[in-house]
């Protein structure tokens, strides 16, 4: 007889991410390990939602925007003529990293390139989205004294991040650290960021 997942148990687990269509946003076939209730990077509500579960169930959860990753903030997305900004960001996709005068850093992706411009988002990619995690447990054991006191080894792959916007914290005007922008554009940066 398995284990149930309960506080100080090791749940290994793989997932997918769905979005309300049933389109799969992430996929995860390598499992992924935390510790129940143990300063575990996982959502509460997915948590509370595996309590109870053992190896081999299948357990979906679903999350508003509130829940999961935060609103879509649409002072997060700027868009530049994309001859102010180096050829090697000029594909979707690619990553571009802000900073504030307080030294925080924030991600921002290349979203759109069209007519001339380019736009980044500063949003996670699931922002505004109800989104749904279908988990299959696939190990719950009594975790190790080595795990509880320095937690699951293969944990920091997971993608559960709670609510962006409880990182976000009012700051002064962005400085772009790695790519250069009008200053225009420069100016539209608001005073937010991840910190």
């Amino acid at each position: 007889m398995s284990d149930k997942v309960s506080q100080n148990k090791l749940v290994s687990l793989i997932y997918t991410i769905t979005d309300e269509t049933d389109k799969v946003l992430e996929r995860n076939d390598t499992p992924i390990q935390y510790i129940q209730g143990v300063n575990s990077p996982v959502i509460e509500k997915i948590e509370l939602a595996l309590e109870g579960h053992q190896t081999g169930d299948s357990v979906q959860v679903t999350l508003t925007p509130e829940e999961g990753f935060g609103p879509h903030q649409a002072e997060l997305t700027f868009t530049d003529d994309i001859k102010n900004v180096p050829p090697e960001f000029h594909s979707i996709g690619a990553e571009v990293e802000f900073q504030n005068d307080h030294g925080e850093n924030k991600i921002f992706r290349v979203t759109e390139i069209k007519d001339g411009k380019l736009t980044v988002d500063g949003n996670h990619p699931f922002a505004g989205k109800t989104i749904t995690y279908n988990i299959t447990l696939k190990e719950v054991r009594d975790a190790t004294s080595s795990e509880q006191a320095n937690g699951a080894e293969n944990t920091k792959a997971l993608h559960w991040y709670a609510s962006i916007d409880r990182y976000i914290s009012p700051l002064s005007s962005w400085n772009l650290r790695q790519i250069r922008v009008s200053s225009a554009t420069l100016k539209k940066i608001p005073d937010t960021v991840l910190m």
